[in-house]
């Protein structure tokens, strides 16, 4: 599975219906309202590279509203699980 992050600069009175559009798509797993440069956040995961090329420029960039996107591919996945185990580390229960 190919994870991507994807940040997304939108019109900003609209960001509840270009969110729910984005999240709409497939292959796009979740979406955020978040703060900073950007207005949303976007999970993707498809199963080949090509894939990518289908949701993100082929359909997320195409929603009416989205003005501009940044796209991290991701390399690993850590689990929550894997995060409390290092941030635990030397510490005893």
């Amino acid at each position: 599975m190919i994870t991507a992050i994807v940040l997304i600069k939108t019109s900003v009175d609209r960001i509840p219906e270009i969110a729910e559009a984005i999240a709409a798509i497939e292959g796009v797993s979740e979406v955020y309202s978040v703060t900073g440069g950007y207005n949303l956040v976007a999970m993707v995961r498809v199963r080949r590279h090509d894939d990518l090329a289908a949701v993100i420029p082929g359909k997320l960039n195409k929603v009416p509203g989205v003005q501009d996107t940044q796209t991290q591919i991701a390399f690993r996945t850590y689990s929550q699980h894997d995060l409390e185990a290092a941030f635990a580390l030397g510490l005893d229960e």
